[in-house]
């Protein structure tokens, strides 16, 4: 089974309010770029990739979770960041029963996430192989 019906599948066994959220959320996260990845990490954790991590996503008891690899770093003008604030590298959105998914701001969000990946992640990468060969 690949990533996409690992994440389909697990979706689907939500069958309270958070298998909406989480599809709501894929779905916003799918749109905002076309060439994200949809990758199965850590024992069950559906994460987005595109030239470095976006995001990983996780259902719990009373929350669904999503975890930005790098947010510290973005711009959050909508102010979706409400945990993990404390963090010198992640933020994340605890999304709770009858939460509303701003879809606009996610998006803008995620296509934050994907700049930094390119201006910052890509920008080290050829240091890091160098120094890897040595």
């Amino acid at each position: 089974m690949n990533p996409s019906e690992r994440i389909d599948q697990m979706i689907a066994e939500l069958t309270d309010w958070r298998g909406e959220t989480f599809a709501g959320i894929r779905k916003s996260i799918l749109q905002a770029d076309p060439q994200i990845i949809e990758e199965w990490k850590w024992m069950g954790s559906p994460v987005w990739s595109r030239d470095g991590m976006i995001a990983v996503a996780n259902a719990h008891n009373g929350k669904v979770k999503l975890t930005f690899a790098h947010g510290a770093n973005l711009p959050d003008p909508d102010q979706l960041f409400n945990a993990g604030l404390e963090g010198n590298a992640r933020r994340a959105i605890d999304f709770f029963e009858g939460d509303k998914i701003n879809a606009r701001a996610l998006k803008n969000l995620v296509r934050a996430a994907i700049d930094f990946n390119h201006t910052s992640l890509k920008k080290n990468a050829p240091a890091r192989a160098k120094s890897a060969q040595k």
